[in-house]
């Protein structure tokens, strides 16, 4: 069943957002925004110039992926296309269901990228070599 994701499964998704004179909000809250429960987060900062993260698939865990401030590039795998999303809005977010490739980069300077994750962490769930995924996907 999660081999069926595609690239098409990824959308870029509003996050609630409040404008006022002294700034902008963006919350989550009630788990109702997201199709899972957030289980975990973490977050990304100080990607030295050039550098890659991700280069994994998840078999179960899902994902939304935010641009908390600077900007970087996600590229999407799926086995079959590939796509690649600019971020960098905060009050956007990038959902990845499991199944899909993923390789975020061109990080700009200061960016910081917010992870929401469906699951706790549990190394089994990755694909951590891409010929393996592809492999994973055709079966």
């Amino acid at each position: 069943m999660m081999r069926e994701r595609t690239i098409h499964n990824c959308s870029v998704i509003e996050l609630p957002k409040i404008t006022t004179a002294e700034g902008n909000i963006t919350f989550y809250e009630n788990n109702k925004l997201f199709p899972f429960p957030v289980k975990r987060c973490f977050y990304l900062f100080d990607v030295p110039a050039g550098g890659r993260r991700g280069g994994h698939a998840h078999i179960e865990l899902h994902q939304v992926i935010i641009a908390v401030s600077g900007s970087f590039e996600v590229i999407l795998d799926d086995g079959s296309d590939i796509r690649t999303i600019h971020l960098n809005q905060p009050d956007k977010g990038l959902l990845v269901p499991s199944g899909i490739w993923k390789e975020v980069f061109n990080f700009s300077a200061g960016s910081n990228c917010l992870v929401l994750a469906s699951e706790k962490f549990f190394e089994k769930d990755y694909i951590r070599n891409l010929e393996q995924f592809y492999r994973y996907k055709r079966r």
